[in-house]
């Protein structure tokens, strides 16, 4: 009897042991393969909400709230009519906009190298995305014809970036809108020529596109459009700066763009829930949180949970009562058996 409890004992540690090295290279292997995104620095770009290389082209009402900056170009026309908002400012082919191109470069090429997350259709409309980098299969052209909605899960350092190695074009009366704690100043679009917004649309994110950006009738951008090489191009638009929460619970302007010339924006109060880098989140059963009757398909690819998201304690617990549950119906079992044995041996003649 003796031997038999020790082996059983041996056996429950083994077992014991082995489960708890199981849980902790699961939490270990899980927390390695997460992506936290980090966001795009623009350091002096971001006091612009509009920069360009060659030109800067208003027509008519168009109001900004954020600078103006021009290099190495210096034709700047159309302001007025159009409105730079104080304390933003128009600098022309000045040393702080030389500077600005020079961040923005720094920016553009720092969001072309990031690693995609997820793919995406080309035409983004009816999408519901989590943080992370997308790109089409092939870093072709990406459009938006109908509503895009980014979920920051709560986290209001959550990062959304765009990637394309051509151009970015959005319909008529398309939207950008972000939920659950997202915020404009951590959306960017990397564009690999140039971007047009279509008239009457509500864009949100900063747009850092190597060629022109071309603003149409009507647009109100939450964030900047910042052209490396060329124009940037508008038509009645309306700028406002994006916000920049730094935690859930509130928001406020832009850090770098209030240091340097500009007021903040308004924020809002935000859930705390936890954020999946690159995936998609599907709508085709629920409408989503906070976005009902929006319709999207599912899509796979994304990064791996981030470990806090899982509750690997719960596991680990669980899995030890279970080796412990083991062993001790081992045990149950041998009694019973030995029972039964010195039953059977009384029972037979001449055992007593």
């Amino acid at each position: 009897m003796t031997t038999h409890v020790a082996v059983a004992r041996r056996m429950g540690a083994t077992m014991i042991a082995f489960t708890m090295a199981a849980a902790i290279l699961l939490m270990v292997g899980n927390t390695a393969s997460a992506a936290i995104v980090p966001t795009v620095p623009l350091a002096t770009s971001a006091n612009y909400a509009v920069l360009a290389g060659s030109t800067v082209t208003n027509t008519l009402a168009s109001v900004i709230n954020g600078s103006v900056g021009l290099s190495p170009g210096s034709s700047i026309s159309g302001f007025p009519p159009g409105i730079v908002v104080p304390p933003g400012v128009i600098d022309n082919n000045n040393a702080a906009a030389a500077q600005a191109q020079l961040d923005l470069t720094t920016a553009y090429v720092d969001a072309l190298g990031r690693p995609t997350d997820g793919a995406v259709p080309a035409d983004l409309a009816n999408q519901h995305l989590g943080a992370g980098v997308y790109a089409t299969s092939g870093n072709g052209a990406l459009q938006l014809t109908g509503p895009l909605f980014l979920d920051g899960a709560g986290d209001p350092t959550s990062v959304f970036i765009f990637k394309t190695n051509s151009s970015l074009i959005t319909a008529s009366s398309s939207t950008v809108t972000l939920i659950n704690g997202a915020q404009e100043c951590n959306v960017f679009w990397q564009v690999g020529s140039s971007a047009t917004l279509g008239t009457g649309s509500v864009f949100r994110g900063n747009i850092l596109a190597l060629t022109s950006i071309t603003v149409t009738t009507g647009v109100t951008v939450y964030g900047r459009a910042l052209a490396r090489n060329a124009a940037v191009t508008l038509d009645t638009d309306t700028f406002i700066r994006p916000t920049c929460a730094t935690s859930a619970g509130g928001g406020g302007g832009d850090t770098a763009g209030d240091t340097a010339g500009g007021a903040g924006g308004a924020g809002g109060g935000d859930t705390t829930t936890t954020t999946t880098p690159g995936t998609a989140i599907d709508l085709t059963s629920s409408g989503g949180p906070g976005v009902p009757g929006v319709a999207g398909p599912p899509k796979t690819g994304g990064a791996p949970l981030r470990s806090e998201g899982f509750p690997w304690s719960a596991v680990l617990v669980a899995t030890m009562l279970g080796g412990v549950g083991t062993v001790g119906e081992i045990l149950r079992r041998r009694a019973h058996s030995r029972g039964a044995a010195a039953g059977g041996a009384l029972s037979r003649p001449g055992s007593q």
